[in-house]
């Protein structure tokens, strides 16, 4: 089981801000997809991807356990 945490629109998308789910031997890239068509998350290919808390890259491999969070960019004024 994994834990997937959201921010900022991601987290107003989905509703919640984390889920619990299987996600142990998908990529980053293939777990962001799945996750676009099930929610309608807009532009995922922006988003900062952390793997128990260090950045990940999308062809990075989710391990049982793993704690996923997505991070969209930030903008200032």
């Amino acid at each position: 089981m994994n834990k997937v945490l959201f921010f900022a629109h991601l987290r107003d998308a989905v509703g919640e801000d984390f889920l619990r789910l299987e996600a142990a031997g998908k990529t980053v890239a293939e777990l962001k997809a799945e996750l676009a068509g099930k929610y309608e998350l807009p532009k995922m290919d922006t988003v900062m991807t952390a793997v128990n808390e260090e950045f990940a890259q999308d062809d990075e491999t989710i391990q049982e356990g793993d704690e996923i969070a997505f991070i969209p960019p930030v903008s200032g004024g």
